[in-house]
């Protein structure tokens, strides 16, 4: 190991595995990077290397760890402009244009919005499990546009990952989006549960299943406006439980009212553009994505616990189609 950027030294404050003596004594650095430390030879328990993290500690055993200096991060810096809603030392929240991936992959390895927020966030990057790089904890679509809290520090990583993998259900997370769907369903609100798993059929694609390894998907939607006379769509807000890839859009589509603009899962209603006005077909046409909208985020904030709540207004070119729909009469 070359020498060390930091030595954390302690004394076991209770008898206690390895790792939770560690994570207690330096709340700054997460578990999960204690236990990687652990496993690389940089953690001594007086004097000797351990490498096992369930290792029983003692009251008054001496703890030693190297903490070495944070990895560049893989991706590039880019300068690419970012709306930025919220930023302190821990996280900030991004207003997501439309047409920004957020994570480098396979044909987008560059351009990201994590290839931005390297650029931006710099040096206030301490290392996300060693790797100096934005902590991403939930994705918007490269079509969907809205809201998105990326952590800064291993601590806020892991503090925001907990409340997303907790899915909103003890209060601390709330999401919820705006989404414009073909027709008006049956109930002004509802829930929509069914697993979702990839679909055998196209692997590039999410699909309702009943399959072994899909995975609980949650939505409940509620009718904001019915547009058009007679109508032709609807502006749902909907808010989620779970958090499963394309989840509003998988479910909607289910239910018989996919997202105008979806080209994946509302082809089969290309022909409903026919019922549109010809100001509608324009305005649909510009959207060039589906209508679905980030609107508000709720969470609390890792580190000092305060409740954060941010809203996103709907962009121009969504307005533009919901008011272009609203006048549509055929």
């Amino acid at each position: 190991m070359s020498v060390p950027s930091e030595l954390l030294e302690t004394s076991a404050a209770a008898a206690d595995r390895l790792d939770k003596a560690l994570s207690v004594a330096f709340p700054e650095v997460s578990r999960a990077r204690f236990q990687a430390l652990i496993a690389e030879g940089a953690v001594s328990v007086e004097g000797e290397t351990v490498t096992e993290t369930r290792h029983k500690v003692k009251p008054g055993d001496r703890l030693r760890v190297f903490l070495p200096e944070a990895a560049p991060a893989l991706p590039q810096a880019e300068n690419i402009a970012l709306a930025i809603v919220f930023e302190d030392k821990d996280l900030i929240v991004i207003d997501k244009p439309a047409g920004l991936v957020v994570h480098p992959g396979a044909g987008n390895e560059t351009g990201t919005l994590v290839n931005a927020l390297i650029a931006h966030c710099g040096d206030s990057l301490s290392g996300i499990g060693g790797v100096k790089r934005p902590g991403i904890v939930h994705r918007l679509d490269k079509g969907t546009s809205g809201l998105l809290v990326v952590a800064k520090n291993d601590r806020a990583h892991h503090g925001l990952s907990e409340q997303f993998a907790a899915h909103g259900r003890d209060g601390r997370l709330e999401r919820s989006y705006l989404a414009i769907v073909w027709g008006v369903p049956e109930r002004r609100a509802g829930t929509i549960a069914a697993a979702i798993d990839r679909s055998t059929a196209n692997r590039q694609k999410m699909a309702v299943s009943k399959g072994a390894n899909a995975r609980e998907a949650v939505t409940h939607y509620e009718l904001l406006d019915v547009l058009g006379k007679p109508p032709v769509a609807s502006l749902l807000r909907c808010v989620l439980e779970t958090g499963r890839t394309h989840q509003i859009r998988v479910h909607m589509s289910h239910i018989g009212h996919p997202l105008l603009g979806d080209s994946v899962y509302g082809s089969g209603f290309q022909t409903s553009a026919k019922k549109l006005s010809d100001d509608a077909r324009q305005a649909l046409n510009a959207l060039n994505r589906q209508a679905l909208h980030a609107t508000s985020l709720g969470f609390e904030h890792p580190l000092t616990g305060k409740t954060m709540q941010f809203e996103s207004p709907a962009p121009e070119e969504f307005g533009r189609l919901l008011s272009s729909l609203r006048l549509n009469n055929t």
